[in-house]
């Protein structure tokens, strides 16, 4: 099959829709309806998007937040397209997010967004096990980043421990759902975890007190 057949298998309505509002991938009805749903991103908030390229997510968190908001994407990727002022991309894996990535990217974030996906293998369990790991990772850094009462959402493909991070991700926030989007592949095993909320940080008793 040539790579043009390939392509246009997997075109469709939204892919096309994408094109004619220029956005660089149909994955922006995702986060359209995540944000419908959920009401993730309001004006002049700051936005963490964790595997930005193409940039169509990235896209329309700047134009939600406005120009007194920010959004700060990363991947390993370029980013082929031109982004507003206040967004900035930064070249880095999530996996080595300490150091100088860390430092870059700041803290103080309202909303932490990873459409992260795994290069797949075609095995459901391998996929699985790598987006589970890719998941981890994002909420980890969610954790350091994202301000008290703040929202995550991370996609990821359900396997045998899919519940586990459900779990952790309940943990760490006043409410955890799940969604499925209407313009998700109907094939496509991916849900989105939604944490909103996040809660507070319990301070170290010896720390409150002043003791050493």
């Amino acid at each position: 099959m040539t790579k043009a057949k390939t392509k246009d298998r997997w075109s469709d309505h939204y892919t096309r829709r994408a094109r004619k509002e220029h956005y660089p991938a149909r994955s922006v009805y995702k986060l359209k309806e995540l944000q419908a749903k959920y009401r993730l991103i309001r004006k002049g908030v700051r936005v963490l998007d964790l595997g930005c390229a193409p940039g169509a997510w990235l896209l329309y968190a700047a134009a939600r937040v406005g120009e007194r908001g920010y959004v700060a994407g990363i991947d390993r990727k370029p980013l082929h397209i031109a982004v507003p002022a206040h967004a900035k991309v930064f070249n880095g894996d999530i996996f080595a997010f300490e150091d100088r990535l860390k430092k870059d990217v700041g803290r103080g974030f309202h909303v932490v967004l990873s459409d992260l996906a795994p290069d797949t293998t075609g095995s459901r369990h391998v996929d699985a096990f790598r987006s589970q790991a890719l998941c981890e990772a994002a909420l980890a850094i969610a954790q350091q980043v994202l301000l008290p009462g703040g929202a995550f959402v991370c996609k990821i493909f359900q396997g045998t421990d899919f519940q586990d991070f459900r779990r952790q991700v309940a943990g760490g926030y006043q409410s955890c759902r799940l969604f499925k989007p209407r313009s998700s592949r109907k094939a496509s095993r991916e849900i989105y975890v939604v944490g909103l909320g996040k809660k507070q940080e319990e301070a170290c008793p010896d720390t409150v007190s002043g003791r050493p």
